[in-house]
């Protein structure tokens, strides 16, 4: 979780009144508590009203709140389109996350802007997707998050059975088909490869070192001097 959304967090729980302990707050963020501790006092020096102190626990002061989110009506509509299509083609994770992207911003929404959420018209029906593959999404994704090397047993266009370690660098969804754009420590090259076509998807034990070399910004700017590499 980035910093800046520990700290958006962690008002989220001060909110209502309610006194929340440190140890709350790094169970809940997966942090520890001297990190709460710091960014309380972050928090306290931007001005938020949090009052406690360490070893007892923290309240955020009434009439502080966060102003409510204002959107346009095309904004809405690229939102909740946006949010439907994940859970209907997305990992399981990110379906979950989906609707409780909905569920937060229609919360916060002024009244009159709300019934726009209910009212948009654009849907995604659900593909044909199992939920293993759902799962391998949610995999890949965290794993481009932390930097984790992939291993996976992999069958090519033409059945060719191989095993790969490749660092992953970013997903691509094709409307019917999700890839995996990586470097390839066994091609020692950029490849996309097809979900549907791993198994036995798990982080090798070890993470990588980011080099400009095997970026995905140098990764698609090979891409578009040739037609790619899929395999």
């Amino acid at each position: 979780m980035r910093r800046a959304d520990r700290l958006f967090q962690i008002v989220q729980y001060l909110r209502g009144g309610r006194l929340v302990t440190a140890a709350m707050l790094a169970e809940r963020l997966e942090v520890s508590e001297r990190t709460i501790y710091r960014d309380i006092a972050d928090l306290q020096a931007t001005g938020t009203p949090i009052d406690g102190e360490a070893g007892v626990g923290y309240i955020l002061r009434s009439g502080f709140d966060l102003p409510p989110l204002m959107f346009t009506r095309d904004e809405i509509v690229a939102l909740v389109a946006g949010a439907r299509m994940i859970k209907a083609w997305g990992g399981v994770t990110m379906a979950r996350a989906a609707v409780e992207a909905l569920v937060k911003i229609e919360a916060v929404l002024p009244e009159g802007e709300r019934a726009r959420v209910a009212d948009t018209k654009v849907f995604a029906p659900p593909m044909e997707m199992s939920d293993d593959l759902r799962k391998l999404i949610d995999v890949a994704e965290v794993a481009i998050e932390t930097r984790d090397v992939l291993s996976f047993a992999y069958r090519d266009e033409k059945g060719a059975a191989t095993t790969r370690d490749v660092q992953p660098l970013g997903l691509w969804f094709w409307g019917k088909v999700w890839t995996l754009i990586a470097w390839c420590e066994l091609r020692d090259d950029f490849r996309m490869f097809r979900l549907d076509r791993m198994a036995e998807l798990m982080p090798a034990g070890r993470r990588y070192t980011p080099a400009p070399e095997r970026s995905l910004a140098e990764c698609l700017r090979q891409y578009e001097a040739r037609d790619g590499k899929r395999e």
